[in-house]
């Protein structure tokens, strides 16, 4: 069974794999190409594990392999909710997008993971770019979310992007009593792909949108499409007051300095991982009265949008519809949460938990 609440129980890798029950932490190395990339498979009970590649110019190794085993871990659960017979993986590459990828980068990463036959299925994430997908599809069929002019379902971004928007509303439906938006101060840290689909949702609503982002190019591209989104220091986004707090870049946000000093009634955003410690920031944030609408389960329109491309005969349509079930899914969680008395991230946990479990026997025809 897997944990709901992993504790660290030494430094070691193997340590950190059982703790959080992973089955495999694939590491790739190329010299020629300055590839250096993880694959994190964490569990295959539902069916292959599925889940976005993403670049970043981690500090050191161990902050990589700690960012792949936890964001694994949430597409299990994630896929899990989602009502998807899928499992839970992710990859990171190691670098900086903007100095080192390359076609051939790309393209060897594609080769590792077409050695893993089939266990892993890769997909877009944070500065992975659809040229970057079909490179990657030169050299493996492991991949989804590939171009539509190459029979692929396209940029999962706007399908994420909805799913955050349909969570958001069930929780302003939480904290209102109405699921309307119009007029409440809203900001999206992140101006990435998820966050600039998302402020195009908030706008269409009348909502009050801050933005704020490290790339100040990023922000320009939203402001001069939007020019009523206000843009707001990266560094003072803990300080301003605002109706709902959407995290749409890195995890980990929400943390023993961050939580105290949020001014929100709601948290709803796309960013993986966003309480630094699951267990005692979910329960922060309930202490503080603020709704939480967890990330695993909200940001996953992304992950439906390609796994039907896995299925097959991909139809958007049927997409949406499983993206919109995400507002009925969220609600329940949330009055899970209350009636029961736990953070809302331990209730989705439990929900998710209990499919795996369910399903899993059914699989093994227990």
């Amino acid at each position: 069974m897997i944990e709901t609440q992993p504790q660290v129980k030494s430094e070691s890798i193997f340590d950190k794999m059982s703790n959080l029950e992973h089955e495999q932490l694939v590491f790739c190395r190329d010299e020629a190409t300055g590839l250096k990339a993880i694959v994190g498979i964490h569990n295959t009970v539902l069916g292959p594990s599925m889940g976005g590649t993403r670049m970043w110019n981690y500090a050191s190794d161990e902050e990589a392999i700690e960012d792949v085993l936890r964001l694994s871990r949430g597409m299990t659960f994630k896929s899990a909710l989602a009502g998807l017979n899928i499992g839970g993986g992710k990859a990171v590459i190691i670098g900086d997008a903007r100095k080192i990828k390359s076609e051939a980068l790309m393209r060897r990463f594609g080769k590792f993971i077409n050695s893993l036959n089939g266990k892993y299925y890769t997909a877009e994430d944070m500065n992975i770019t659809m040229r970057d997908i079909e490179y990657m599809s030169m050299e493996t069929p492991y991949v989804v979310g590939k171009p539509q002019y190459m029979g692929g379902s396209g940029d999962p971004s706007p399908m994420t992007a909805y799913g955050v928007y349909m969570g958001m509303k069930a929780g302003a439906k939480k904290a209102y009593g109405s699921d309307s938006l119009e007029g409440k101060n809203i900001l999206v840290q992140g101006a990435g792909q998820v966050g600039k689909y998302l402020v195009d949702h908030l706008t269409k609503e009348n909502a009050s949108v801050f933005v704020a982002d490290i790339f100040e190019d990023k922000i320009k591209a939203i402001t001069d499409k939007h020019g009523e989104v206000s843009v707001v220091d990266p560094n003072s986004v803990f300080q301003m007051e605002m109706d709902i707090y959407a995290p749409c870049a890195m995890g980990a946000t929400l943390n023993d300095q961050s939580i105290p000093e949020l001014k929100c009634d709601v948290v709803a955003g796309a960013a993986n991982n966003q309480l630094a410690s699951e267990e005692k920031h979910s329960a922060m944030l309930s202490d503080h009265g603020i709704i939480y609408c967890p990330d695993f389960l909200i940001n996953s329109g992304g992950i439906a949008n390609v796994y039907h491309e896995y299925l097959g005969n991909y139809n958007k349509d049927r997409v949406v519809a499983s993206t919109e079930h995400i507002y009925e899914v969220c609600m329940n969680v949330l009055n899970h949460s209350e009636e029961n008395k736990i953070g809302s991230h331990e209730a989705a946990l439990e929900l998710a938990l209990q499919r795996i479990d369910q399903v899993g026997k059914v699989k093994l025809g227990v």
